[in-house]
């Protein structure tokens, strides 16, 4: 972890007890010094205003996906035909449509890490760090949260449509930086988000007063306990009763509003409605939404698998980009498809694939990624990367850097501690636009 300024020298350490001496601890020098660091951050420019985390937990074959090995035996290249991109590249014939699309695509096809248990491959992909007994990480939603903060009285992390696991969370970040979940699926029959509407009975007067006697609640408990919870639970009923209280902000969940033709063009399944609400609600100004789809832990049948789930994804993910694209929004939204690791090199005794973390592909577009890209690469048999490998850590580096945040900027844990938002990864220049 690097230090915050130049390294402590004794001459340092004069200037800390000199401090002590007026009353500060270690921590408030740090936290001067976080303050005047600050600066330097404020001139980063955001490419990207909003992001889409497309997460197909189990672990997505990267061979029967974006990393196709055509010329390899068949116990290694699987059962499965290729199809040609607008690019001239080969994805697999399972996403005729994103190859359609692929002129405004980045596929990295060299992410690696050595993480081969779902928990923490997952860990990996969430937080772009290796998980710690000694430290829960927060998720990129729950950074981008603390960062920015809300826009047009919406929650700035929005997962849909429940939280997918316990790593896409605020981590050692207050709790008030967790997601919002809607609770419901978008493609379920009769779809309401929790919680967001009045209650039976209860008018705008009423419920005006209701806020009025809670914030005299609060500010009492609060006067008397400082703890995280007490300041979470303020944020949070604040931030309902902005959204509940808001039409315009309600409406973004109305998925009913769509019309019909653009809810066939995404396709009337999970897949196609889940994105459809992702691009209603960054259109809206949520800034993170992380949506799952499908389960993809193939061990066995992956031939069969991947043709039950992947046309769904493929339709609903082609349509987002173009309905981004045609919106004029795809330039500030970032779309990042990923999985916690790819599959095993070799078709397995039961027509699967097992877990393989040592290299698998991740899917960018949009937010100033560059289109028609194909990063790094497999070698022959998609066992390793062959050029540019790419760690978790890098992969958070380029997508903070494309939202405005600088990835080694420190933020306090408890103890006021402080952690850099990512340790170590690299800035991929070359998907930059």
């Amino acid at each position: 972890m690097k230090c915050v300024g130049s390294p402590i020298s004794r001459r340092n350490m004069l200037t800390v007890g000199a401090i002590g001496g007026l009353g500060l601890t270690l921590s408030d020098l740090f936290r001067l010094q976080a303050r005047a660091d600050q600066k330097k951050y404020d001139f980063i420019e955001a490419k990207a205003q909003s992001i889409i985390h497309i997460f197909l937990p189990g672990g997505m074959a990267h061979q029967e996906s974006f990393d196709p090995k055509p010329y390899s035996p068949i116990e290694y290249r699987g059962e499965m035909k290729t199809v040609k991109t607008n690019t001239g590249e080969e994805f697999c014939e399972t996403l005729p449509k994103l190859a359609q699309v692929a002129d405004k695509i980045a596929v990295i096809r060299s992410m690696t890490h050595g993480e081969a248990a779902h928990e923490r491959g997952t860990h990996n992909m969430f937080t772009g760090y290796r998980p710690s007994p000694a430290l829960t990480y927060p998720s990129m939603g729950s950074v981008v949260s603390h960062e920015y903060g809300p826009r047009n009285n919406l929650p700035p992390y929005v997962c849909v449509p429940n939280v997918p696991n316990e790593f896409a969370s605020n981590g050692y970040l207050s709790s008030s930086f967790a997601p919002f979940s809607l609770g419901a699926d978008p493609a379920s029959g009769g779809f309401k988000v929790q919680d967001l509407n009045m209650p039976n009975g209860v008018n705008d007067q009423r419920f005006a007063r209701r806020r009025s006697a809670l914030e005299a609640v609060n500010d009492y408990f609060s006067k008397r306990d400082k703890s995280d919870n007490v300041g979470a639970m303020n944020t949070f009923y604040e931030r309902a009763y902005n959204l509940i209280s808001s039409p315009s902000a309600r409406e973004a969940f109305n998925i009913d509003a769509e019309p019909a033709a653009v809810r066939d063009e995404y396709g009337r399944n999970t897949a196609g409605q889940r994105l459809l609400m992702a691009r209603r609600l960054v259109a809206a100004g949520v800034r993170f939404v992380s949506l799952t789809y499908g389960g993809w832990d193939m061990h066995t049948g992956i031939t069969a698998g991947m043709r039950g789930q992947m046309p769904a994804l493929d339709q609903g993910l082609s349509a987002l980009i173009r309905d981004l694209d045609r919106a004029g929004l795809l330039k500030s939204t970032m779309i990042m498809v990923s999985s916690e690791f790819g599959r095993t090199p070799k078709i397995n005794g039961t027509a699967g694939r097992d877990h393989w973390p040592k290299v698998f592909s991740v899917m960018l577009a949009g937010g100033g990624i560059k289109g028609g890209l194909i990063y790094g690469s497999s070698n022959a048999t998609a066992s390793e990367p062959e050029q540019d490998p790419v760690e978790p850590g890098d992969l958070a580096t380029t997508i903070y850097h494309q939202l405005g945040i600088v990835a080694d900027k420190e933020l306090m844990a408890p103890g006021d501690r402080p952690i850099e938002i990512i340790d170590g990864g690299k800035l991929i220049k070359e998907l930059i636009a």
